[in-house]
């Protein structure tokens, strides 16, 4: 256990680790038969090239650089714990940027970041209930920085017929290969620039609700028991 720690640690041992990860997601899209359910919401968005908070849980990050068109600027937000710089690495070798932080910790700078990308016509995509949980709970984070910039937030969950789920706190889905998935796309959010704190506390919790409705409609087409969130 402590070779593999050693070797985990080493920078040119996680380049390796990410890039077979992306090789593995590229697989597991390429041999399997995916839809997108509700897909022209997002399509109306990035046709006038107007910027949106794109929301999904964090145990459904794996498949997520397939639901967003590669033309399009996303900057992803990402924990700066080690497993957050894993995720950051390998989703870097779809064309996504990342801003280190959380959706509820993280720090002034990368609110910064998010609202400077947004305001510039790009994108970003945030794990309301990252980087430790509750599972499937928002954090306000993502409400507050869409308040801020004007933008809605649109969420997206996915599901596939072959997988696993592992024993984390967020029971992260594994897509296996050659497998049926999907796509599955909300209605957006807006979030009023003048919004009171029961009108956030409303937003957040609409965020919330859809998500778990996408990501529980997309694991019940896929015949699944859905996943349920923290209690």
């Amino acid at each position: 256990m402590s070779l593999v720690k050693a070797l985990t640690k080493s920078d040119a041992v996680r380049a390796v680790l990410c890039w077979l990860g992306a090789c593995y997601i590229r697989l597991v899209h390429a041999s399997g038969r995916w839809s997108v359910q509700g897909g022209e919401i997002p399509e109306a968005f990035w046709r006038r090239d107007e910027p949106f908070i794109l929301a999904f849980w964090h145990g459904r990050i794996m498949m997520m650089p397939y639901c967003w068109r590669r033309d399009k600027k996303i900057n992803m937000l990402i924990s700066q714990h080690r497993d957050g710089q894993f995720i950051a690495r390998t989703v870097s070798h779809f064309g996504i940027d990342t801003v280190a932080g959380s959706s509820s910790r993280g720090g002034t700078a990368a609110l910064r970041s998010m609202l400077r990308a947004l305001k510039s016509g790009q994108w970003v995509g945030i794990t309301p209930d990252g980087p430790r949980g509750p599972r499937m709970r928002a954090s306000d984070g993502v409400v507050q920085v869409a308040r801020l910039a004007g933008v809605p937030v649109i969420p997206c969950g996915f599901s596939s017929g072959r997988r696993r789920l592992l024993r984390s706190w967020d029971r992260f889905a594994v897509a296996l290969p050659f497998s049926r998935g999907i796509f599955i796309w909300g209605e957006p959010i807006l979030v009023p620039k003048d919004a009171t704190p029961e009108a956030l506390e409303q937003a957040r919790r609409a965020v919330e609700d859809s998500l778990i409705a996408v990501t529980q409609t997309a694991d019940r087409a896929m015949r699944h028991e859905p996943v349920e969130p923290a209690p």
